[in-house]
Parts: C-alpha cells; sequence; structure tokens
C-alpha cells in the first residue's frame, strides 16, 4: 500500500504540473480546470489513497463496477461523475450514487434519469455527450448526440424534475472530420458550449481532454479534464 501511494502521489504530481502548465500557456488560473481521476478497472484502495492526496472529484463509466466501489467509499467526500454510455436499465442504480451523469444523449435516457432522481430526492447534474463525429439525427461511435440535437435535449433536461443542466461533454472522435485533430474538436466544443449558454447560462461547465490531450482541452477553454491512465498506470487487460 506504502508503494502504491507513493506512485499515485507522483503520477498525480505529474499530473497537476501538467495542468497547470496548460493553464499558464493559456493564461488561465489554475483553479478554473477541475481534475477528475477517472478510477474504472481500480479497487476502492486506490480511491481512498487519492482522496488523501486531495482528490475530490472521481469517475467510473461502468455501473456494475462503480455501486460497489461508491459503496466502499461513502464516507469520503467525493464528487461521483459517471462517464460511460448509459443503459436505462441501470439508471436506478447509477443514480443512487452518481452526482454527474456526462453522457447524457437521448431523450429517453432524460425520462429515466429524471424519474431514478426524483425517486431518491436527489439533483443529479447532467452534461450533454457531444457527438462530434455524428450526422444529424445520430449517435456517435463512442455515445453522444450531432450537434443539432444538443439544444432540444438540453430543453428537456431543463425542464426534467431532479435533474440539472451543468454543460458539456465530449471524448475526441476516432473518426469524422475532427478524427486526429483534438485541439479543433475542443474548439468546436467550446463554440457549441458558448452557444448552449446564450439559452442556458448555468450551463457552464465543459469537460474535454483525457491523459493524452488535456493540454489541448485547458487550451481550448475546458472546465474539467477526465484523467485515468496518467495518474492510475495503464490499466490491466478486461477479460
Amino acid at each position: 500500500m506504502t508503494d502504491r501511494r507513493t506512485q499515485l502521489t507522483a503520477n498525480l504530481a505529474q499530473v497537476e504540473e501538467r495542468i497547470a502548465s496548460a493553464c499558464a500557456a493559456a493564461g488561465r488560473k489554475r483553479e478554473e480546470v477541475t481534475l477528475i481521476v477517472v478510477t474504472k478497472t481500480y479497487p476502492a484502495s486506490d480511491v481512498r489513497i487519492l482522496h488523501g492526496l486531495g482528490v475530490r472529484h472521481v469517475a467510473e463509466n461502468r455501473d456494475q463496477d462503480a455501486a460497489p466501489k461508491a459503496a466502499a467509499c461513502a464516507d469520503l467526500s467525493l464528487t461521483w461523475h459517471f462517464v460511460g454510455q448509459l443503459q436505462t436499465n441501470k439508471v436506478r442504480s447509477v443514480v443512487s450514487y452518481a452526482d454527474v451523469v456526462q453522457s447524457v444523449d437521448r431523450a429517453k435516457l432524460v425520462t429515466a434519469l429524471s424519474a431514478a432522481a426524483a425517486r431518491e430526492g436527489r439533483e443529479l447534474g447532467c452534461l450533454i455527450q457531444v457527438a462530434l463525429d455524428a450526422e444529424s439525427g445520430e449517435r456517435g461511435e463512442r455515445g453522444g448526440v450531432a450537434p443539432d440535437g444538443i439544444e432540444e435535449l438540453a430543453a428537456a433536461v431543463e425542464s426534467a424534475p431532479g435533474l440539472r443542466l451543468a454543460g458539456l461533454m465530449t471524448v475526441a472522435p476516432l473518426a469524422g472530420p475532427f478524427a486526429g485533430r483534438q485541439r479543433a474538436a475542443f474548439d468546436r466544443l467550446m463554440e457549441i458550449s458558448s452557444r448552449l449558454r446564450g439559452n442556458h447560462p448555468a450551463a457552464n461547465m465543459v469537460s474535454a481532454g483525457m491523459s493524452a490531450d488535456l493540454e489541448d482541452a485547458v487550451a481550448a477553454g475546458a472546465t474539467h479534464v477526465r484523467v485515468g491512465t496518467a495518474v492510475l498506470g495503464v490499466r490491466p487487460g478486461l477479460g
């Protein structure tokens, strides 16, 4: 455990340095960017170490992993983000522990999240996942709604009981016009965010950038970066 703490301390310090340098290069204050550590496939013991090192935002993408981990860490002051594609049959479980769902991409999911949040008596932050590789009316390869479907979905979230429209999320696409062009993708997301805030001023969260491209996200103006591998190490293969 001591070795693991030493390893995570060093990794976290490197990531912090990268974020601070990216903020300085972009003329931004370090506190403008929140680090979310993606702890998928790693144990609750790692989450506890990270909390002890000052991490307050963690993310998961599979409910079957996240639910027991969140329960094991229920005594810690953490904000849990769900970042994976979410099936409606998992919504009730996810809403029991998640504070923010970053992967809202269809009206049916909004309805299910609202019903579950109302049942739990909770307010759930929601980010609309933007698919920059999707054509009009389609979903992206890794989830998300096409840009022209965002406003309709935003209105649905804003009017849904128990839900709070917090902003936008994207994953740099592997296909389409933004493939391999992370900075351009994140710049496009910021344009969409600016337009969204015209009608929904409180929806000011922009979640973009991961271990390989967090600097591009910070330069573009992201408010949150989602970092897994750079903090926790290369993940073991999933069987």
